[in-house]
């Protein structure tokens, strides 16, 4: 009995954390409207025909490419705005207690592996493989004050495709509003996850961390080098 026990608790643990990609590398210092310092990619990676060599991971939620951003309450995709952007959870998050922003890339091992086999899955016509892998986890993060949600960016390139996988594990409730998606300057190209500004947005019971657009609850994957070819999945327009 007491071995079932464990192995409940252990399944719904990891039914609980949803698809995640492990958790390391380096973290982010604590502070309200926070963010990484520059991080130089170790290969370039392509979002909609630009070519960038440097990130910033912040802690409101989302990823920036040019600088930082400390912007806190979140705006509705598209913005129409001056900004390149990756936004897995954006929304007012306080890690100065309780949370920690991890970041790591990655150029070969199991990562790159676990990469390939989950891009040809979802998008088969490309016979890709990985050799890059950054992941961004905003790791048990609390809200303005509450606290517990788990949620990941991973970005992937390799030769000339680029893909994000966004991976949503528990995530607590909060009367604050989240916006997930991407968008890109000006907003030709860019993607809203449906549940945005919703009150299904978080809970137990989010649209994020039930739903997929790749049949993997939890999981949302989106082709991001180039103009969007009309599929749901691979771009929003």
């Amino acid at each position: 009995m007491y071995f079932v026990c464990l192995f409940l608790i252990f399944f719904c643990r990891l039914k609980f954390l949803g698809p995640l990609y492990p958790i390391s590398g380096n973290t982010t210092q604590r502070a309200l409207n926070g963010s990484s310092p520059q991080i130089i990619l170790q290969q370039p990676f392509v979002y909609f025909g630009t070519s960038y060599n440097q990130i910033f991971v912040n802690h409101n939620g989302h990823i920036t490419f040019t600088g930082p951003w400390s912007l806190y309450a979140p705006e509705r995709i598209p913005l129409h705005g001056s900004r390149d952007f990756i936004a897995p959870f954006w929304t007012y998050f306080d890690n100065r207690v309780n949370g920690l922003v991890y970041y790591n890339q990655f150029t070969s091992g199991s990562i790159l592996q676990q990469a390939t086999q989950d891009i040809n899955k979802y998008f088969p016509e490309f016979n890709f493989t990985a050799s890059w892998v950054f992941v961004a986890t905003w790791n048990e993060m609390a809200y303005y004050p509450n606290t517990g949600t788990v949620i990941q960016a991973v970005l992937i390139s390799g030769g000339q495709y680029s893909f994000v996988l966004m991976n949503y594990g528990k995530i607590a409730p909060t009367v604050w509003k989240v916006q997930a998606g991407y968008d890109t300057v000006n907003s030709p190209f860019y993607f809203s996850i449906p549940g945005s500004f919703s009150s299904t947005a978080t809970g137990s019971n989010s649209v994020f961390s039930h739903n997929s657009n790749v049949n993997v609850p939890g999981r949302w994957a989106f082709r991001v080098d180039h103009v969007s070819t009309g599929k749901t999945r691979n771009s929003g327009s």
